[in-house]
C-alpha cells in the first residue's frame, strides 16, 4: 500500500530561539528516521501552503493578523513565553497546516489511503485566537474542517496521543458533533486542560493519565475508553495529532511510553480506519524532544502507517 509523505524545506527554516526544544533537529530527525530502505515505498509530496480560507475555518481574522504581523525579518519575535518567529516561521506555519489539508484531499480523491506530514511547527495547542505552546496554527483542526467544509464529511475523527493536552484542537471543536476528539495526555501537565469530566458536546473524550504510568495504562486507556468511543462514532476520515513525547526518553514529560507501543496503538487507528473510513488516514507530527525516541517512535508509527 502507498502510503504519501508531505514534507517541506521551509518546515526547516522555523527557528524559535537558541536552546529551544522544538528545534529544526527535530524535523531532521524524522526524516532521517525515513531516509531507510525500510519507507523506499513512501510516495514523498512537498507540501503546499495554506490558503487563508483553510486558515479562517479555525482561526480569527485578528490571530492571522498577529501572527503574520509579528513574522520578523530578522531576528526573533514573541508571541507567548513558549513561541517565538523567526523570519522562516510564518512559511513552515503555513507549510504545515498546507500538508494536512492537501493530505486529506488526497486520500478523499484516492489517490492514497494513508498520510504523514512530517512538518513543523507543531499545531494542537494553537487555539481560535491564538498562539501558544510552540504551535502557530492549528495543523490537524484545518485539516479537519477542511474535510467538513470541503468534503461535506458527516464524521471525523481527531486522535491525539502527544503527552501534552491539545488544548486548541478541543476548544475549536468543542461544540462541532461532526468532530469526535479523543485525546490520551499526563496529567498534570502543560496546558492543564485535559480532565475527564470535559467533554464538550459529547464529542470529546479525554484520558488523562499520571506520570509515571508506562505502557499498561496507556494502552488500556485506549483499549478501553478511547477506541470503543472511536469505533462507535463511526468516522469517515481519522486524523491523528501524533505526538511521540509520552516516550520514556523524553525530556519534557514522564509518561514513559515504550517505542512498540506507538506501533500498537497505530496498527489500532488503521484498524478503526479500515473498518469505517476506508481506510483514510491523516497523521501530522506533533511533539517529541528526545531525538532518539523521535527517531524510534516516529519510525514505529509510517512502519504501522504503510502496514
Amino acid at each position: 500500500m502507498t502510503l504519501r509523505l508531505y514534507t517541506h524545506a521551509a518546515c526547516l527554516g522555523h527557528h524559535p530561539g537558541p536552546g529551544h526544544p522544538e528545534a529544526p533537529a527535530r524535523l531532521e530527525a524524522v526524516l532521517q528516521a525515513l531516509d531507510h530502505d525500510r519507507f523506499a515505498a513512501l510516495d514523498r509530496v512537498e507540501a503546499p501552503a495554506a490558503t487563508r480560507e483553510q486558515l479562517l475555518r479555525v482561526h480569527a481574522a485578528e490571530h492571522l493578523a498577529r501572527v503574520f504581523g509579528a513574522a520578523p525579518q530578522d531576528g526573533f519575535s514573541r508571541l507567548d513565553p513558549d513561541t517565538a518567529m523567526s523570519p522562516g516561521s510564518l512559511e513552515a506555519a503555513l507549510r504545515a497546516v498546507g500538508a494536512c489539508c492537501a493530505a486529506v484531499d488526497a486520500v478523499m480523491a484516492g489517490e492514497t489511503r494513508r498520510a504523514f506530514c512530517a512538518v513543523r511547527p507543531p499545531g494542537h495547542h494553537a487555539t481560535r485566537d491564538a498562539a501558544m505552546g510552540f504551535c502557530l496554527f492549528n495543523n490537524v483542526a484545518a485539516a479537519a474542517a477542511h474535510a467538513l467544509e470541503a468534503h461535506q464529511l458527516r464524521r471525523v475523527a481527531v486522535v491525539d496521543f502527544d503527552v501534552h493536552h491539545g488544548n486548541g484542537t478541543q476548544a475549536i471543536f468543542w461544540d462541532e458533533p461532526r468532530v469526535l476528539y479523543a485525546s490520551s495526555h499526563q496529567m498534570p501537565l502543560y496546558p492543564g486542560t485535559g480532565a475527564i469530566n470535559e467533554r464538550g458536546a459529547g464529542n470529546i473524550v479525554n484520558a488523562p493519565l499520571p506520570p509515571g504510568s508506562g505502557p499498561e495504562p496507556f494502552r488500556d486507556a485506549w483499549e478501553h475508553l478511547l477506541l470503543p468511543r472511536l469505533f462507535a462514532f463511526r468516522p469517515q476520515l481519522v486524523l491523528v495529532s501524533a505526538g511521540f513525547d509520552a516516550h520514556r526518553l523524553d525530556p519534557l514529560a514522564n509518561l514513559d511510553v515504550e517505542t512498540e507501543d506507538y506501533a500498537w496503538i497505530t496498527r489500532r487507528l488503521v484498524d478503526l480506519a479500515e473498518a469505517h473510513a476506508g481506510g483514510r488516514l491523516v497523521s501530522s507530527l506533533e511533539g517529541g524532544y528526545s531525538l532518539t525516541a523521535l527517531r524510534a517512535a516516529c519510525a514505529a508509527h509510517v512502519g504501522a502507517l504503510l502496514g
